[in-house]
């Protein structure tokens, strides 16, 4: 279930992140090891998170994912192993949040494209998703939260 989308201005967030592209199969496998590489390299470095896990995919094709995984920052980190500075866009992006366990992400991602185009929405080829309540913060996959957010053409 998502609620109801709206339009919204993001404005540019600095990011300590890890780029992946991996066949699309492999993302279970793929993203805790990565989440928790970024992690610990901020915290080597002292640099606290300052917002939830994020994926940010470039392109998405059926069988390939090319995203980064990561967290935004306020200060820069040194980049180490895998670990780099980037950000997340300013853009005009649609927003909505999905309700209930990651395996939905998919179904709900494709309401919320229904709604873009029954909305008149043209989207970009980016979008990423922030994980704001998730298995770190309840047992239960219903009370997890994920924000979905798909930037627009011309915004």
């Amino acid at each position: 279930m998502i609620d109801a989308p709206h339009l919204t201005d993001t404005v540019a967030q600095q990011t300590a992140v890890i780029r992946l592209t991996i066949p699309r199969s492999e993302i279970q496998q793929v993203m805790g090891p990565a989440i928790g590489e970024v992690m610990s390299t901020l915290a080597a470095q002292g640099v606290a998170p300052a917002g939830p896990v994020f994926s940010h995919h470039f392109r998405m094709s059926p069988d390939i994912f090319d995203f980064e995984v990561g967290v935004p920052v306020r200060q820069a980190v040194t980049p180490v192993g895998r670990v780099s500075a980037s950000q997340l866009p300013a853009a005009r992006v649609a927003r909505t949040v999905y309700h209930g366990p990651y395996e939905g992400l998919g179904a709900a991602w494709g309401q919320f494209g229904d709604w873009l185009a029954a909305n008149g929405h043209q989207p970009t080829a980016n979008l990423w998703e922030c994980y704001v309540f998730g298995p770190e913060s309840s047992p239960d996959p219903a009370a997890w939260r994920t924000e979905l957010n798909r930037p627009l053409v011309g915004g």
